[in-house]
């Protein structure tokens, strides 16, 4: 199970750093499309302009500081924990699919497995924290139970 992690954790940080780099570029693009923006006769048309550009900057911005927040979060997992609890970085296996306990970066496959990394302030990653191995919970009119925790 400790080798699923790894791959789990480096899926996750492949997600991550690849969200970082995609809000680079579109910062700095967003940035370079500002400064070209000359001052036309139309004052109202670039003041919009120029409002529109600003805003896309700032959107970026956040974009780049949630993932960089993200990859804090990240960084802050030790794999080689195991604890019989639900816990940041836990591999958790339910009879309604498998999570991994970490930062939201979506479906993770696995060999033939097909695991969900959330984050643990989801909804169904709170349902999860604490929880233990047969431990039962309902999510979305779903019933889940807890058939291992790595």
């Amino acid at each position: 199970m400790q080798v699923i992690k790894n791959q789990l954790y480096q899926q996750s940080l492949t997600f991550i750093e690849q969200r970082i780099q995609t809000a680079e570029t579109a910062l700095q693009q967003a940035r370079e499309a500002s400064n070209d923006d000359t001052k036309s006769s139309a004052g109202d048309k670039y003041e919009t302009s120029r409002e529109m550009l600003q805003q896309d900057i700032d959107r970026n911005k956040r974009l780049l500081i949630d993932a960089q927040d993200n990859l804090r979060v990240l960084q802050s997992i030790d794999s080689s924990i195991k604890s019989e609890n639900v816990i940041h970085g836990s591999y958790v296996i339910t009879n309604q699919g498998s999570f991994y306990i970490s930062v939201s970066a979506g479906q993770l496959h696995v060999g033939d497995k097909t695991i969900f990394a959330i984050s643990p302030a989801s909804p169904i990653g709170k349902l999860l924290l604490d929880k233990k191995k047969g431990s039962r919970f309902e999510f979305n009119g779903k019933k889940y139970q807890i058939e291992s925790v790595e």
